[in-house]
């Protein structure tokens, strides 16, 4: 069976910016679009004077109507997407994560309905640190300053996963874009001492070398899937954060890989990711690295 996409929304412009959003990435995909909102907080601004069954009414009329616009935006915008839209009395992040176990993806605006000021709302990044598949966190992003369309894809260092990788090339083979590959290395600390032993420049070679080798293997297979996606290799002797937001500053789409931790007290995004969920001026998607959990 197919798995739809999945959107959040509450209503805000973010949210009705990622509907948008999602109701094209379905159009490309050819799959359905499943608009949910999870209301179980919304409301609570009301009088503790009026009944209960008047606040219980509002809330369900309030959430219903959240949820139609949302639904009928995505329809006018894409009539030949399957839109469905479902309105459960549940906390947004449980509500995203639980409907994640079934979606081929999940959708949600930068910030919603939270603090004013902030660069990303706490529900995006607890469902793009927990979601059971891709998570894209929407943002306007620049305008393209010319016709060629680029998704950059964060590469890890050697042996370790390549599923966003090959996840950022699926999607740019949809949109007609080309991939933008950074691999940002660095020394190991220990060969800081080769500066004064005059071996610096043997060791950066071998590295840039490791670098290399690296990147032609970990592009072997999805260059040999998508042949027709253009591909920049970047290699460079960087911290990643640095790298990776240099290369979103020009991007449509910004794609990093993330190792779903079993233990729920423990940081489920490194520094990395964190710094380009807030950061970065684009799009974003966090892939997990395993692929999708069971």
């Amino acid at each position: 069976m197919d798995l739809p996409l999945v959107v959040g929304t509450d209503g805000s412009p973010d949210a009705l910016r990622a509907v948008d959003w999602a109701a094209d990435e379905a159009a490309r995909r050819g799959c359905r679009l499943r608009v949910l909102y999870a209301s179980l907080w919304a409301g609570q601004e009301e009088s503790a004077c009026t009944p209960a069954g008047s606040r219980r009414a509002r809330r369900a009329s309030a959430a219903q109507a959240v949820a139609g616009v949302a639904e009928g935006r995505a329809r006018s915008r894409h009539p030949e997407v399957a839109v469905t839209a479902d309105v459960c009395d549940e906390d947004p992040v449980y509500a995203l994560i639980d409907a994640s176990r079934d979606a081929a993806a999940v959708i949600v605006g930068s910030r919603g309905h939270g603090l004013p000021g902030i660069l990303l709302g706490s529900v995006s990044l607890t469902v793009a640190a927990r979601a059971r598949c891709p998570v894209f966190v929407v943002r306007r992003g620049a305008p393209a300053t010319s016709d060629e369309r680029w998704v950059v894809v964060g590469l890890a260092g050697p042996g370790t996963t390549t599923a966003a990788v090959d996840f950022a090339f699926a999607e740019a083979a949809l949109r007609g874009w080309g991939v933008e590959v950074v691999h940002a290395w660095t020394r190991p600390r220990r060969e800081s001492a080769t500066v004064r032993t005059g071996d610096f420049g043997k060791t950066r070679l071998f590295h840039e070398q490791q670098a290399t080798d690296w990147m032609d293997k970990a592009l072997a297979r999805p260059t040999a899937l998508h042949p027709d996606v253009p591909v920049r290799r970047i290699a460079v002797e960087c911290r990643p954060r640095p790298a990776l937001l240099q290369a979103a500053s020009h991007a449509e789409l910004l794609v990093v890989g993330a190792r779903r931790r079993r233990d729920p007290l423990v940081l489920q995004l490194g520094p990395v990711n964190h710094a380009m969920l807030h950061y970065a001026p684009c799009t974003v998607a966090v892939v997990p690295a395993e692929g999708r959990e069971s």
